[in-house]
């Protein structure tokens, strides 16, 4: 007996980082320069934290240290009056690779207007992957074509001791981002991956680290797609690679140290392939990405078809004896216009 499926399976999922990979540098210039912080003494001092606190014998990871950084900016009057409704604003400066945000919408108008695809129901799905923060994705241009974003966010309103969680809390002070809320470092992308294959960000009872069978997860592994800069996608290059996905990494041409950098990753075999990070119609990285979103499309078409050939049965036919009495032989009933096929 077929065993029926908790999802279609029809979903490709093409997931990017952010820095690097979307934009030429890092999301948070655009609030450097609303406050006239220097980016290179901001990164400076934000490179130094693990070594300080460490020193003080406090681990802090390096991937997220600037996340207090921005705080400690804030508490000091740097960053005043910085929320979260701000950094959305902030977002919307950001400026994108050539080609974008439009190629987004081409990647999903690709599969949606093939025939055979539609027929099929498969569609495109993006997500954003980012160690950056959430609201400044949520802000830029790219957003409206993006179905999830996993970043790293503030919290506003502190909810304070004693409080009872049936009550609306007022903040405390002035309205301003203070504590971290979520925080996303290079190795915890990798959980991301798991919520979009299990389909966690889709149905709230569904658990990252429930036991699911690989035939009842909403996107399996072999139909997305891992788009990136460099080294610190190592560890999101190595689960979509092991599980059969594609992965693909971008160097800026203004950049020939991220040229190089793409190359040892190719070298390494940690992407598959890798091209410049121009995503305009007929570049060798706009034609990747077609080329092999399209392939999952078609794999999934066989797919289907060949479950359906494997759990259809034909329908029974009249036994017709032959002229001499001795070899039966085998007639579908002929059709008529009144026949039913249920």
């Amino acid at each position: 007996m077929a065993v029926q499926r908790f999802f279609l399976q029809n979903v490709i999922a093409v997931i990017w980082d952010f820095d690097k990979t979307l934009i030429p540098g890092y999301m948070q210039q655009p609030l450097l320069d609303e406050y006239g912080v220097k980016a290179d003494q901001f990164w400076q001092e934000v490179n130094a934290l693990p070594r300080l606190y460490a020193e003080r014998g406090v681990t802090v990871s390096k991937d997220t240290a600037y996340l207090n950084h921005i705080l400690t900016h804030v508490r000091h009057g740097i960053f005043k009056n910085l929320t979260n409704e701000k950094l959305k604003e902030l977002g919307g400066k950001l400026e994108f690779y050539p080609g974008l945000p439009e190629f987004l919408r081409t990647v999903k108008n690709v599969i949606a207007e093939n025939p055979v695809f539609s027929q099929h129901e498969i569609r495109v799905e993006h997500y954003v992957v980012s160690t950056g923060i959430k609201p400044m994705i949520e802000g830029s241009a790219v957003y409206q074509y993006v179905d999830g974003v996993w970043a790293c966010e503030f919290i506003e309103d502190i909810i304070p001791p004693k409080s009872k969680p049936q009550l609306k809390m007022e903040a405390e002070g002035e309205k301003c981002i203070s504590q971290i809320g979520y925080m996303l470092d290079n190795t915890t992308k990798t959980r991301a991956i798991f919520e979009i294959n299990k389909g966690t960000n889709k149905d709230s009872r569904i658990d990252v680290n429930a036991s699911i069978a690989e035939e009842h997860r909403r996107v399996p592994i072999p139909n997305m797609v891992y788009i990136a800069d460099g080294p610190s996608d190592i560890p999101s290059f190595s689960v979509i690679n092991q599980y059969g996905g594609k992965t693909f990494a971008v160097w800026n041409k203004v950049d020939r140290e991220s040229f190089a950098q793409v190359v040892r990753l190719g070298e390494q075999r940690r992407v598959q392939a890798y091209g410049e990070a121009d995503y305009r119609e007929g570049t060798q990285t706009y034609l990747w990405i077609i080329h092999n979103v399209s392939s999952i499309a078609r794999r999934i078409v066989q797919d289907r078809t060949s479950t359906l050939t494997q759990i259809m049965q034909p329908p029974p036919n009249h036994i017709v004896p032959s002229q001499n009495g001795t070899q039966p032989r085998n007639h579908s009933i002929p059709s008529t216009k009144s026949q039913e096929h249920p």
